[in-house]
């Protein structure tokens, strides 16, 4: 069985869908969500196989909620909107599943089809979540969980990024949140230009540093505008040399 999540913010648009969906067999609807950020939440939780996400939607738009997935990580994705020109031209050109409205139960049915010939393909999913990347300012917002609940926070109160396996640590000056994502994925979405790696498994907002201070054997330490001091390696020194001189 295939799992899918329908999150639009049209109650009969999402009925027609799950009828559709139903119909086929071989496809179980796990959750219907009204905005975006009830999808969000759902899709961690729920795990689906693939989402039917509307561009459209309040609180989060669908373009939005897959930005902030990770690649290797993220369910199928299929947009499906009613007018948005540039997304589909971006859809088409990196081969994205998309509905177009209003659609008829044959253009579903194509859509399907190549769905579950994708269902192991990681590429298929890292293209949609690029693609909705590319379409939105997702490097400026993050979605963190919080008492149960999602909040949207802008990534320039980040001060550093550390990571725990499969989780980072988002530090900020009043608090720190505990999110389920990679920090090679979660670097690629905020972007070079705000921050930079300076451990394998640490990162900091550029625009957060006061210092850096020089310690023996060519060793540094970087002091924050908040007063942490973070170890700088020297794998990276260079690099971040280089950026702060820019």
């Amino acid at each position: 069985m295939i799992r899918a999540l329908i999150a639009d913010d049209e109650w009969a648009a999402r009925a027609k869908l799950q009828l559709w969906l139903v119909e086929q067999g071989d496809i179980e609807v796990v959750a219907q969500c009204a905005d975006g950020f009830d999808a969000a939440e759902a899709i961690g939780r729920m795990k689906p196989d693939v989402v039917f996400l509307d561009i459209q939607m309040s609180g989060l738009t669908g373009l939005e909620v897959a930005a902030q997935q990770e690649q290797a990580a993220a369910p199928l994705l299929v947009f499906v909107t009613a007018f948005n020109e540039h997304a589909i031209r971006a859809f088409e050109l990196s081969a994205v599943d998309y509905l177009l409205k209003p659609y008829d139960k044959d253009r579903l049915l194509n859509t399907l089809a190549r769905v579950r010939t994708r269902t192991l393909d990681r590429a298929a999913r890292s293209n949609a979540v690029a693609t909705a990347r590319a379409q939105t300012n997702s490097s400026e917002r993050l979605l963190v969980p919080e008492n149960g609940q999602l909040l949207l926070i802008e990534s320039a109160v980040i001060e550093w990024i550390e990571a725990d396996d499969n989780y980072v640590h988002l530090h900020t000056a009043q608090r720190n949140y505990l999110l389920r994502r990679t920090l090679q994925d979660l670097l690629s979405q905020l972007g070079e230009r705000q921050f930079a790696r300076i451990h394998k498994s640490t990162a900091v907002n550029v625009s957060a540093i006061a210092a850096l201070v020089p310690l023996f054997k060519g060793d540094h330490e970087i002091q924050l505008r908040s007063g942490t001091i973070l170890r700088l390696s020297r794998r990276y020194k260079d690099a971040l040399f280089d950026r702060m001189q820019r």
